[in-house]
């Protein structure tokens, strides 16, 4: 894969790249790192070019934070969910909640702006679709996407990979009535099944200087309708924590 910038065409560097590994085959599953998908749909801000609100200064001065950066996380959220110093946990505005709305500094080219962040894709399910309708008729074989992202998590150390897009697969498999290895059925057993493949895809893309934004997955059988990755997300009524 090339470094991807602004405007780039992400469905065909992902073709060709594709086809130099001997294309796809019944049942692929193609995971990109959402980095990928946020250069290419231009997701970027300078920093430069914004002002902080009184707001943003306060919650900055309480987290250790530049004021510029929490105001371009309280653009892209919903509302504050908790904050101490060094740490902003948001929920973003398509329903993650999450450290820092998703923006992010690393492995952000530096010729975007003279201190460049970058945002997560507008609709991460919509992108994902787009992709997967795209390198399917290239291929003329059902291809579905997972866009991952890195994830912290409540009450567990280290970041693991999570499905922010998904579009082909089922994102949650609801295996309730499904019976175990005695024959009794399950009765609350939901799978993440999109963030168990971005989980496994993130082993190989790594966290720094990798440059492996794209994994393809072959080996998985599936038979559920797609899901997208936006029914992965609790809702805050179901949330015994917010």
């Amino acid at each position: 894969m090339p470094l991807v910038r602004p405007g780039d065409d992400l469905a065909d560097l992902l073709g060709r790249g594709l086809a130099a590994v001997g294309g796809v085959a019944q049942g692929d599953v193609l995971v990109l790192a959402q980095k990928i998908v946020s250069k290419a749909e231009g997701r970027y801000v300078d920093l430069a070019t914004v002002t902080p609100s009184a707001e943003a200064e306060r919650l900055a001065a309480e987290t250790d934070k530049d004021p510029r950066l929490v105001e371009v996380i309280l653009s892209e959220s919903r509302r504050v969910v908790r904050h101490s110093k060094h740490v902003l946990i948001v929920e973003h505005r398509c329903g993650f909640v999450m450290a820092n709305a998703g923006i992010d500094r690393s492995n952000v080219d530096p010729v975007e702006g003279s201190d460049p962040v970058l945002l997560l894709p507008q609709d991460a399910d919509a992108s994902a679709a787009r992709l997967s309708a795209a390198l399917s008729a290239r291929f003329g074989v059902p291809l579905a996407v997972v866009i991952s992202d890195s994830f912290g998590r409540p009450w567990r150390q280290g970041t693991v990979g999570v499905a922010l897009g998904a579009a082909g697969l089922p994102a949650l498999r609801d295996l309730r009535g499904a019976p175990d290895l005695y024959g009794r059925p399950l009765r609350v057993t939901e799978t993440g099944f999109a963030d168990e493949i971005a989980a496994a895809a993130s082993l190989l893309m790594g966290q720094g200087a990798e440059g492996q934004p794209a994994v393809l997955v072959r080996g998985l059988v599936y038979d559920d309708a797609s899901r997208p990755a936006a029914d992965l997300i609790r809702g805050p009524g179901e949330d015994l924590f917010r």
